[in-house]
């Protein structure tokens, strides 16, 4: 069994920023300038205490040319760190939304290519969680806290090192009372911030995982009597995020007591530094850039305090997000098709063996040729193995032994979009997006204007069938396809296929939910196909396998019988065996 890359509940928060540098590197130099543009800004704030400390010494000494001289510098100040605040903040912020841009995108592209069995091991709500929840997270976080983390963190590290040159006894006195508690009350905190930050985070997104699957099968619920059921797992879970999020709330709330040592701390400034300037040691200046400086000290210790929980969130997210990026990372993907390979060419599937699972094999050393413009048909039981080789035919899964090949190249040597071009599967529920008919019909390569798809439409007979639908290609398909039913969306399902113009068309039960009229309408399409397209129908409907010149017979994983039911040359031949191993 093909190992799958699993995502984890509480992502692992180590090296984020190393993680995350491959996303950050290409928007390096906005990010520079807005960085140097807010350290310009901390050096101005950190300023104003030498500057009222000087003001503070020439009003002492009597000596008005420096109080003047004073004043005038810090209102030039106060102007310039205005505009560098202002300047700093909307750089870094644009630099910032500009780094969650990309990871947005990266994420959107990285599940649209990701492998089918990867989307199937994980649950739809949690994907969609990482992808946009998470992605939001960091942008409020870029808007609204990046910038006062920065500012917060620059005027901590300036205050420091200007109060050291003032005078480090003081300095130190500030120090033993305040940094040793705080760095205390600090590790308290991050002892226990990655687990409780990631466990809220993973509890959340099983409550919308939960709540997107109600949506999904509320019809379902409804009719089997399981809401009840299904209504107290949702609570349980439920409960279970409240939890998190108290656990999450008292781990933050130990940082509020970094506000009663900023207190102790400024009362035992004021009796040293007393005690230094009737001892002469110090100017009443310095007493004075040390109680402003400390404002600036102690604010920027409060900020960063105060926005550890924001940061951590963020930091949390960003783990879950990287992990997603990294789980749906194309590994080795081929980015040229091989040359000399064909638009049209046989399919084939060589000693094929697939498992979902470690404990048992889902189809067993399959061998099967599909000669260009063949016709086949593929029955068997359910739970014979035919829907998993419709998607091992298409590429959508990888064969965990044996290869499948189209025109001798292997599937796993082609680019998704050369792959895409040539193999195309029509499953048996056709999604639709909101729009038009015609809308839906334009989500193929290229894009097919209204005369190339009223082409295909008269190609495969359906022109009656298009005009008898209220609006045609303008009528409106609902949320979901809703306004149409299950027949008239795997009608439009081939249409759309068709407009790739493949190699291989593969349909996967096709009719086997739709009505007997609408059946044979969608059967009499695909007489039309063209004579080159390969096709592969898996279908229990005895009319639709009547039509095929070849049917091969599955049973539990193994090829049976490969029989030609309507003879011809372009039945295809059996490469395996002819009977169950």
């Amino acid at each position: 069994m093909a190992e799958q890359p699993l995502l984890q509940d509480e992502a692992d928060q180590r090296a984020v920023l190393r993680r995350a540098a491959p996303y950050l590197r290409p928007h390096r130099g906005r990010l520079a300038v807005a960085l140097g543009v807010g350290l310009a800004d901390s050096a101005a704030l950190v300023a104003v205490a030498p500057l009222i400390g000087l003001a503070a010494d020439s009003l002492d000494d009597g000596d008005r040319g420096g109080l003047g001289l004073a004043v005038a510098l810090l209102v030039a100040l106060a102007a310039a760190q205005l505009v560098l605040a202002r300047v700093g903040e909307l750089l870094l912020i644009k630099g910032g939304e500009q780094v969650v841009r990309t990871l947005r995108e990266q994420a959107v592209e990285n599940l649209a290519t990701a492998p089918l069995r990867f989307l199937e091991t994980h649950r739809s709500g949690e994907l969609l969680r990482r992808a946009t929840g998470e992605v939001a997270a960091l942008a409020a976080f870029v808007r609204l806290h990046l910038r006062n983390m920065v500012a917060s963190a620059a005027t901590l590290v300036f205050t420091l090192v200007m109060l050291a040159g003032y005078s480090w006894l003081l300095l130190l006195v500030q120090l033993a009372v305040f940094l040793p508690l705080t760095l205390l009350v600090t590790r308290w905190f991050q002892r226990d911030a990655g687990a409780a930050f990631g466990g809220k985070a993973g509890a959340e997104a099983t409550v919308a995982a939960t709540f997107s699957e109600t949506l999904t099968a509320r019809e379902a619920l409804q009719t089997s009597r399981g809401l009840t059921g299904w209504t107290g797992r949702f609570e349980r879970e439920n409960t279970h995020a409240v939890g998190a999020a108290r656990r999450a709330v008292r781990v933050e709330n130990r940082i509020d007591l970094v506000s009663l040592i900023e207190g102790a701390a400024l009362v035992v400034l004021l009796l040293a530094g007393g005690w230094l300037v009737d001892r002469d040691s110090v100017s009443l200046g310095t007493v004075v850039v040390f109680v402003v400086a400390g404002r600036n000290l102690f604010d920027s210790f409060a900020e960063i305090s105060q926005l550890v929980g924001e940061v951590q969130t963020a930091r949390t997210g960003l783990a879950r997000l990287l992990d997603l990026l990294a789980a749906t990372r194309p590994q080795g993907a081929p980015t040229q098709a091989p040359a000399g390979l064909p638009a049209r060419g046989d399919l084939r599937c060589v000693d094929v063996e697939y498992a979902y699972r470690a404990d048992g094999r889902t189809l067993h050393g399959i061998s099967l040729d599909f000669p260009e413009g063949s016709r086949t048909g593929v029955v068997g039981e359910t739970g014979s193995g035919k829907t998993t080789l419709s998607k091992l035919l298409c590429g959508l899964y990888r064969p965990d032994g044996g290869a499948v090949t189209f025109a001798g190249t292997d599937l796993a040597d082609l680019p998704e979009a050369e792959l895409r071009r040539r193999i195309v599967l029509v499953p048996q529920e056709v999604r639709m997006v909101s729009g038009t008919i015609a809308d839906n019909l334009a989500l193929v390569q290229g894009g097919p204007d209204r005369a190339r798809i009223g082409r295909t439409v008269d190609q495969l007979g359906l022109r009656g069938w298009m005009e008898d639908l209220p609006g045609g290609l303008d009528a409106e398909v609902g949320q979901r396809g809703g306004n149409l039913s299950a027949g008239e969306r795997q009608i439009l399902g081939l249409v759309r296929a068709v407009l790739a113009d493949p190699a291989v068309l593969v349909l996967d039960e096709a009719t086997a939910d739709i009505d007997p009229v609408t059946a044979a309408r969608l059967e009499h399409a695909l007489d039309e196909l063209r004579a080159d397209c390969t096709l592969v129908v898996i279908a229990h409907r005895p009319a639709t396998i009547a039509r095929m010149p070849r049917v091969v017979r599955l049973d539990g994983g193994r090829l049976l019988v490969d029989e030609p039911a309507g003879g011809g040359p372009d039945g295809g031949t059996m490469t395996g065996p002819k009977s169950a191993g």
